[in-house]
């Protein structure tokens, strides 16, 4: 969002904000690296993990038709 100006201000803006942003906040223990965050990529990796996780646990279980 921080790539399009004013995105914040919208009300889908605040949606989206209200949404990410407690998910978002558990991965802010990485520092910056030259000012950019690598807290959403570590984010997006985790819920990859969670989601093939759960996935895994569904088909062992013998729920998962995929």
């Amino acid at each position: 969002m921080s790539w399009f100006p004013g995105a914040y201000e919208t009300k889908l803006g605040e949606f989206l904000a209200r949404i990410c942003e407690p998910y978002l906040s558990l991965f802010n223990f990485i520092p910056p690296i030259f000012g950019i965050s690598f807290a959403p990529w570590v984010a997006l990796i985790a819920l990859e993990f969670i989601e093939n996780g759960l996935l895994y646990l569904l088909a062992m279980l013998g729920l998962g038709g995929f």
